[in-house]
């Protein structure tokens, strides 16, 4: 029995349903159903009756049956009933009887009926230079159930290093969530501490993920030494280990020549960091990761820089995965070249937008298999928050949106361009992120809370 957050979509033609809805069409969500569980979590919220349905917070006893749709999952497409008993997805079959009136009939026909989203990247309530993102849990929950993702995965950033410290102000901070949602953990230092509290995480708290930034010098930023010790570590553990790749030491130059070069709109923010520093960066990580011999994942994937470097370690055996996300999948860099710095602000994030053809790479690199899953780097601060960065682009908070928009837009470019199947779609929205882990260490266990 699994959760009953799933969603539906319709099977018509693409051509033949734009012709009569807009490009804004795809998924149609079952909200109510998204809803079922997370009504049951959390009443209080009331978040289903926002669906527009009042029948939608069954709770205990619901009962739903969602007949005659297409069920796909990572593997397969194939034509049955979906039986949702408390919440919980109890059978799925084709011709499943209606037993009594109490249970709710769902017509699925012409739709597919696929599992909601989840997201391996994000950042909630993060305290990141010198602001607060703007989504808590419960605005980044609401959207992103708006979107169709019923789970995802955030970073825990250690208070002052301290892995527990930072692991309870998380706990404080997802009080108000209204879905599931799991933790990455960051690793900004190195001592004998660390290490024993990773074991905690691991032991513990089901934190099995750990990520090293190799950029952000003077803050988050971990240098080799300390990173091949973090990466012992998460062998010892049968954790993941996870790297932001990007040349940490070189971004630093670079920042000072465009300032000193008196480039300080965003357009310096891309100019600073090239492709070539997030290439050299992955490849560094990756020959590392060898050298351990553990596995390693790359997460925001943003150039074919380190899209060629995960491909190569990829075709000589070694265990990479690499992560895309929406923005690199879908934008350019033109936009920070706007001349208005409020709309060139919103698309800064590190690793930085790239220049028209990286998308198309990254797009290709992901039907191929070369990139796994996609996540969104979630990171989100409005335009009085950018604006601390108007005269300096050093000080630009780094991030861009993407968890509401993230299933609508890889179905867009993805799906209906014919890059990947609708059973591809499931895989690199969705069950991936589990697929990665359970690989990993045998009979590993992983927290879920809600």
């Amino acid at each position: 029995m699994v959760s009953s957050a799933l969603l539906l979509h319709s099977t018509t033609p693409p051509a033949a349903r734009a012709m009569a809805t807009p490009s804004r069409r795809l998924l149609l969500l079952l909200l109510p159903l998204l809803a079922v569980a997370v009504a049951a979590s959390h009443p209080a919220h009331e978040f289903c009756t926002a669906g527009g349905d009042a029948g939608c917070g069954g709770g205990d006893g619901a009962r739903i049956l969602i007949k005659g749709g297409t069920v796909v999952n990572a593997h397969r497409a194939e034509e049955a009933d979906v039986y949702i008993e408390d919440g919980v997805v109890a059978a799925v079959r084709p011709n499943i009887p209606v037993g009594d009136d109490n249970v709710r009939v769902i017509d699925a026909t012409g739709k597919y009926v696929m599992p909601g989203g989840i997201d391996p990247h994000t950042h909630l309530a993060m305290e990141f230079m010198g602001t607060v993102t703007i989504d808590d849990f419960f605005s980044g929950h609401a959207a992103a159930l708006a979107g169709g993702t019923t789970m995802h995965i955030d970073f825990v950033i250690p208070v002052n290093g301290n892995l527990t410290a930072g692991l309870e102000s998380y706990k404080q901070k997802a009080a108000n969530a209204a879905m599931d949602y799991g933790f990455h953990m960051a690793i900004t230092k190195w001592n004998d501490e660390v290490a024993r509290e990773m074991e905690v995480m691991v032991k513990e708290h089901g934190i099995n993920s750990f990520k090293f930034f190799m950029a952000y010098k003077g803050s988050l930023m971990v240098t080799d030494d300390l990173l091949l010790q973090g990466l012992q570590k998460c062998k010892s553990l049968g954790a993941l280990a996870m790297v932001h790749a990007e040349n940490g030491d070189a971004v630093a130059e670079g920042q000072q020549r465009m300032i000193d070069l008196g480039i300080t709109g965003p357009e310096g923010h891309a100019l600073s960091r090239p492709p070539i520093l997030e290439g050299e960066a992955t490849a560094r990580a990756i020959r590392l990761a060898k050298f351990i011999n553990t596995p390693l994942y790359v997460v925001h994937v943003m150039s074919i820089d380190a899209m060629e470097e995960i491909a190569k370690a990829k075709r000589e055996g070694q265990r990479v995965i690499g992560e895309p996300v929406v923005s690199g999948l879908v934008l350019d860099d033109s936009w920070l070249w706007n001349p208005d710095f409020t709309i060139a602000s919103k698309y800064v994030m590190s690793p930085p937008i790239r220049e028209a053809g990286h998308s198309k790479a990254l797009q290709a690199a992901l039907s191929s298999g070369i990139l796994q899953l996609v996540g969104t780097d979630h990171c989100t601060f409005n335009s009085t928050q950018k604006a601390f960065g108007s005269d300096d682009f050093r000080k630009i908070p780094n991030g861009v949106n993407g968890l509401e928009e993230r299933m609508h837009i890889i179905w867009d470019s993805m799906v209906e361009t014919g890059k990947i199947s609708v059973t591809d779609y499931v895989r690199v929205t969705s069950t991936e992120w589990y697929h990665i882990l359970t690989l990993l260490e045998p009979g590993f266990t992983f927290a879920v809370t809600s």
